[in-house]
């Protein structure tokens, strides 16, 4: 306040040349004034590293790092084609976009304040005054005409830093946006590749099914010749032919589960379903080894974290803003332009006026709106604050998550390889002790079941394997980096 108590004496002493003074010796102040807590970066508690990292396959050191088209790794060039697309013709990631050419415009919008606020125009009025007025007798009617072409200008100081953290806080909502267009990309891009990798299990399932099909029928005619040679009994056939009806009502049932993933594949592309359509083709690959490097980079990674980061930067400039409310504002303005009561004369240089100015005025008395506004500015950037590290604590989880799930389930799958061999060879066995008459067909029904149910888990669990690693590479931020955010939308 010391340094407008100067201003506003200097002002008063010259008073011809007072708003020059002001404009002057405001000038250096507007630049290095600015109210509320500078920004930094709020600390988390960051571990060393993954506890489910041990036993995980590291990969090689040129690998180090997941690139942008990180679904490339899978090395699936039907993945690949789709994956494409998303960027292109998402719809729901073109809202995302728009959104992000929103936060820009409100960072122009407020710098826009920056500037002096200049009108012109052009007036035109004639009038006539009254004859009735005034005690003396009644005067002759007075028409008169008047011309003006005015240029106002105003100009409102930024000297406590006001508009300043005003550009501070849209620019940092501006990132945040980009980051949250980037992780929406990421999120319709990693559930494009889980609905994709789901399909191929699917397809997996279904010849797997079309496979177990074709022998049950066989199956089903080999009980028919031995009914007919008098060795089996009619329930042998009926137990034959329950077997494959209901096998093929499985592989009618896979259709129907493909169809809808195929129709969320459409809508994640922006193709209508009735469009679009994917060839059959058996899941076969196995996840690739996916570089996870330490939890630090994390912060670095991930646009969820680097969007909920840049909210707490814009609340923290919040708070400036509302606690430049306690200081005076500073108002420069001039009007300057022609006036005349002819419209022939409006241009001469007898016609010009001008006017220059300057105000200060201070609230001294709002009921403690100011105070409640700066309140709520601090308990908002507390939110984010927390906001903040909750994100990085649930990025954490699910890189350890996806970690776990793949380093079991790869233990599960060799476990469970070994169940489909032995169930294979008591197929084989229980057939062969059945075409000898020793076993019912009922031990072949039981065997072939078995051995139906442990090929289609080994199937599921491989879809999970695959879904596990498309979440991990998501979890990871998927070759995203803190760096290709826009340093000045």
């Amino acid at each position: 306040m010391g340094c407008m108590q100067k201003i506003l004496r200097a002002a008063l002493k010259h008073r011809r040349f007072a708003p020059a003074i002001v404009a002057a010796m405001l000038m250096p102040l507007s630049a290095c004034m600015v109210v509320g807590p500078d920004y930094v970066r709020p600390t988390v508690i960051t571990p060393d590293a993954y506890k489910e990292n041990e036993g995980w396959r590291v990969a090689q050191p040129k690998d180090d790092v997941i690139r942008g088209a990180w679904w490339e790794m899978f090395g699936d060039p039907q993945l690949n084609a789709l994956e494409a697309q998303v960027s292109v013709s998402n719809q729901n990631l073109a809202a995302a976009e728009a959104q992000y050419r929103e936060a820009r415009a409100l960072v122009q919008e407020a710098r826009a304040s920056y500037y002096p606020t200049a009108t012109i125009g052009f007036g035109a009025n004639r009038s006539s005054s009254s004859t009735t007025t005034g005690s003396g007798p009644a005067s002759s009617r007075i028409t008169v005409s008047n011309y003006s072409l005015p240029l106002d200008v105003s100009w409102e100081i930024d000297v406590w830093g006001q508009i300043r953290r005003t550009v501070e806080a849209n620019q940092a909502n501006a990132q945040a946006s980009a980051a949250n267009l980037e992780n929406a990309r990421l999120s319709f891009q990693a559930a494009l590749a889980q609905d994709y990798f789901q399909l191929r299990e699917l397809d997996a399932q279904k010849q797997l099914l079309s496979a177990t099909v074709t022998a049950f029928e066989k199956s089903l005619e080999l009980t028919k010749d031995l009914f007919a040679q008098g060795v089996d009994s009619d329930v042998d056939i009926q137990q034959a032919e329950t077997q494959l009806k209901s096998t093929e009502a499985q592989l009618i049932n896979v259709g129907v589960q493909r169809a809808q993933l195929e129709h969320a594949i459409a809508v994640l592309i922006g193709k209508p379903a009735s469009d679009f359509s994917i060839p059959d083709m058996p899941l076969a690959s196995t996840p690739p080894a996916i570089p996870v490097g330490v939890p630090s980079d994390l912060l670095e990674r991930r646009p969820d974290i680097a969007a909920s980061e840049r909210s707490v930067a814009a609340a923290n400039a919040q708070i400036g803003v509302a606690e430049a409310a306690f200081y005076p504002t500073v108002t420069l303005s001039a009007s300057l332009g022609l006036e005349s009561s002819s419209l022939g004369k409006l241009f001469s240089a007898a016609s010009r006026f001008w006017s220059v100015g300057a105000s200060v005025s201070e609230t001294v008395y709002d009921g403690g709106l100011r105070r409640a506004q700066t309140d709520f500015a601090r308990a908002a950037y507390d939110a984010t604050v927390a906001t903040y590290r909750q994100t990085a604590l649930s990025a954490f989880q699910g890189v350890e998550d996806n970690l776990a799930a793949l380093r079991i389930l790869e233990e599960e799958a060799g476990v469970q390889n070994e169940a489909v061999k032995a169930a294979e060879k008591s197929v084989v066995l229980t057939m062969d002790q059945y075409k000898a008459g020793t076993v019912s067909y009922l031990n072949v029904v039981t065997a072939q079941t078995i051995a139906l149910t442990n090929e289609t888990t080994a199937v599921q669990i491989l879809g999970q394997r695959m879904t596990a690693a498309v979440l991990l590479v998501q979890a990871l931020g998927g070759g995203w980096n803190i760096s290709d955010l826009p340093a000045n939308p």
